[in-house]
């Protein structure tokens, strides 16, 4: 029998049975409330087509093209059309997102649409800074700007959700993925990720332009051991409540729709399997009513990590566990309608998932219009306009961060310079595009070349000096890093020699931070470290410019190298950005959002660490927490950045020196101007509780303000600490606020300010 017929028949059954054609379809009624239209399409589903709701397939063949005619491919196709996909990865564009979704509405028995999601982490075709280069921005706006335009790229390409943002906090730049994240900083990372929130899902979850967004890793991936992808997580409660959880947290009141769970193991649990963090704190304690998605096949790999047997028992753990959604292992598909009827797996663990993920499916109008994401006209006209790429810029600058300028070499003059650009990664337009864009298309990202270029009234002249390139797929492991080829060297040094001012761009490529890119040497790659130092010998005018997605250790740079500015990784308007920098047309306001390390010894290295017994050298002599070979400090604390003008801070001043728990405390500090140029600072509030049930930081972040200043003026900023600021987490998950002294620092950077204290009662 034909398999189109026998869908009819089955069709035809069940409605007869529920009473009548149009009482199976009651639940595209608009006028009724979201949970009954779940009821009622739930009254309707077998087993395994609640069960398909539960299964996420990576899209791998064109849709608009030849249907698969063996394999698994042709599994995925025939799964579609029975009703047994909840969503598809990689699946973009219009045609092909409209391919897909009209066999899941119009030729399933339930016509119930596929979510198709997409990894926005950055940007979808336009890209925007790597995520921590948008967090040196701390502008909130600024971020949530980006992901909005994100989100209005990707849904014009027929996307509806985004495995972003990024929430885990980590201080280890060993790990590839702090590219990804805020940085160390609980504080700050839970204002950034409220931010990416709302950015990507904006005032409207079903309007065409917004995108349903995901909190990941949950939890606990950024502190894996050694900074080594993959790797186990080990930490007290203590830093999981009050380190780890907060921007997750934060994320949620943001409203976030989906979660994603993590690789690592946390007390000898895979995140996947752990019930703990997705049953008792996520959907419990936190009253989380969207749903979880595993990591790419990471039920299947809690196999590889010991904790299941097999297939069928990793299913059963991860879904009773609280994972709503299995992203490619293929198991819930597989194995859940066996395990419910064998009694391994109780049902209603199933109806909970499957309510909801069709409830978010609702939430985006979905059912209402499947093709809602599906016009070409807007696709065409949205794609990198000129108003995406203006934001993106306005992103790029903002990011960048002054760590030294020496003599004010910097801003450049525009004109009567000979000015000597040297570096592979000067003129690479696909490095500065980072990790993290595969929608991009290769080599679309402006050069530091061709923004300097803009500038036409010195003269430039350009030389690679040393090759440093990277293969261009993100899931391939392909490195080049030029070590032993020093040919250009000369050629560059002749340049540098003969010109006023040299600009060196060195770093890191694109593909060298991110998923699996785990460094165990912080420095310079390949022979650029050598370059500097031969240039340094000709011409000690340098201002170096970093490209790299993780905090480098480069103690000969700071030492000797006049002007430094980190770029990280712009996306697409980096040369622009970098160019307009250096030649003043935009005063740098950035602050680093993770501390940079003197050597990969000193990681993990962050500013709130815990005082240890002997935290200074009191009695003159070695037994005190330090190092004999280098000093324990960063190279570049957190909160660091510098202007082309200056500020002074001035009369920190609290309201009163005694307050009730409870009670908002109220503080002002006097920021002033006092160069030459207009600038924006980042005023920083961090605090201290000396003595408190459990060891406190030695400092916490707790309110930032971004000013703005013209030269000469003074600003009197305000700060409030409530109980949200004051608190802490116990052991139990408990949020105490204790009476006694805090004390505060006021600055422009994590290791110096104005300080005061008050008493909490």
């Amino acid at each position: 029998m034909n398999k189109l017929l026998k869908q009819s028949i089955n069709f035809l059954v069940i409605t007869f049975i529920t009473g009548s054609y149009a009482q199976s379809k009651m639940h595209f009624d608009q006028s009724k409330p979201i949970e009954e239209r779940i009821t009622l399409l739930m009254s309707k589903m077998t087993l395994d087509e609640k069960v398909g709701q539960m299964n996420q397939y990576n899209g791998s063949w064109d849709f608009t093209g030849p249907l698969p005619e063996s394999g698994s491919e042709e599994e995925k196709y025939e799964h579609i059309k029975k009703g047994w996909v909840g969503s598809m990865l990689s699946v973009r564009g219009v045609k092909e997102v409209r391919a897909v979704q009209k066999i899941a509405v119009e030729e399933t028995r339930l016509g119930i649409p596929i979510i198709f999601g997409f990894d926005v982490i950055h940007g979808y075709k336009t890209l925007s800074p790597i995520p921590l280069a948008e967090a040196a921005s701390w502008d909130l706006e600024a971020i949530k700007k980006s992901a909005s335009v994100a989100a209005d790229e990707a849904s014009a390409s027929g996307l509806n959700w985004t495995f972003g943002p990024n929430v885990d906090i980590s201080n280890d730049a060993r790990w590839g993925r702090v590219m990804e994240g805020a940085g160390e900083d609980t504080y700050l990372g839970s204002k950034i990720a409220m931010a990416r929130v709302k950015g990507f899902q904006g005032e409207k979850l079903d309007a065409n332009n917004t995108i349903v967004s995901c909190a990941k890793h949950f939890a606990a991936y950024g502190y894996a051991e050694a900074g080594k992808e993959y790797n186990s997580a080990d930490m007290s409660t203590s830093k999981l409540y009050n380190t780890v959880l907060p921007p997750f947290k934060s994320a949620l009141d943001a409203g976030v729709r989906t979660f994603m769970n993590s690789f690592n193991t946390l007390n000898g649990i895979p995140a996947t399997g752990d019930s703990f963090l997705q049953r008792d704190i996520l959907k419990g304690a936190w009253g989380f009513d969207g749903y979880v998605v595993s990591d790419w096949a990471s039920i299947k790999e809690m196999v590889t990590h010991g904790y299941a047997k097999d297939g069928a028992d990793a299913s059963a753990k991860a879904v009773m566990a609280g994972s709503d959604m299995d992203m490619e292992s293929h198991l819930y598909v597989k194995e859940l309608v066996k395990l419910v009827e064998n009694n391994t797996v109780e049902e209603r663990f199933i109806d909970d998932a499957v309510r909801r993920i069709l409830r978010i499916k609702f939430e985006l109008g979905l059912f209402d219009n499947p093709y809602k994401y599906c016009d070409d006209v807007r696709e065409k006209a949205t794609i990198g306009n000129k108003a995406i790429n203006e934001a993106v810029l306005d992103m790029a600058k903002k990011s960048i961060v002054l760590l030294k300028n020496d003599s004010n070499l910097l801003p450049l003059k525009k004109s009567g310079q000979k000015i000597a650009l040297i570096g592979a990664l000067a003129a690479d337009k696909n490095s500065p595009l980072g990790s993290w864009r595969i929608a991009a298309d290769d080599n679309t990202a402006v050069s530091v070349l061709e923004g300097m270029q803009q500038y036409k009234n010195n003269q430039l002249v350009y030389k690679k000096g040393t090759d440093v390139s990277i293969g261009k797929q993100l899931f391939v492991q392909e490195v080049k890093i030029n070590s032993d080829d020093f040919s250009g060297f000369e050629a560059a040094k002749k340049v540098a020699k003969s010109s006023d001012v040299v600009v060196m761009v060195l770093g890191e490529v694109g593909f060298q931070s991110g998923e699996g890119r785990s460094r165990t040497e912080l420095g310079l790659p390949g022979n650029q470290q050598q370059l500097l130092e031969e240039i340094f010998m000709v011409n000690k005018n340098i201002v170096l410019v970093l490209n790299n997605g993780r905090p480098l250790a480069l103690p000969w740079a700071a030492e000797n190298i006049p002007a430094i500015v980190e770029a990280w990784q712009l996306g697409t308007q980096t040369g622009n950005a970098v160019a307009q920098v250096l030649y003043g047309d935009y005063n740098p306001s950035g602050k680093l959002p993770i501390s940079f390390p003197r050597n990969v010894g000193q990681c993990p290295i962050y500013y709130n660490q815990l005082n240890t017994g002997r935290p200074v050298n009191k009695e003159k002599n070695v037994f005190w927490s330090h190092y004999i070979d280098v000093e324990k400090t960063p190279l570049f604390p957190f909160g660091y950045g510098l202007s082309y003008t200056t500020f002074k801070y001035e009369n920190l001043k609290l309201s009163k020196s005694k307050y009730k728990r409870g009670e908002t405390v109220e503080l002002s500090v006097e920021v002033a101007n006092t160069g030459n140029l207009d600038g924006k600072e980042v005023v920083q509030l961090y605090i201290n509780d000396p003595v408190a049930s459990i060891v406190r930081p030695v400092k916490e972040l707790k309110g930032f303000e971004l000013v703005e200043l013209k030269k000469g003026e003074t600003k009197t900023v305000k700060f409030s600490l409530t109980d949200a600021e004051l608190g802490f987490y116990n052991n139990d998950g408990d949020y105490l606020i204790e009476e006694g002294t805090f004390n505060i620092m006021v600055g422009g950077r994590s290791d110096k300010g104005l300080t005061d204290k008050f008493e909490l009662k």
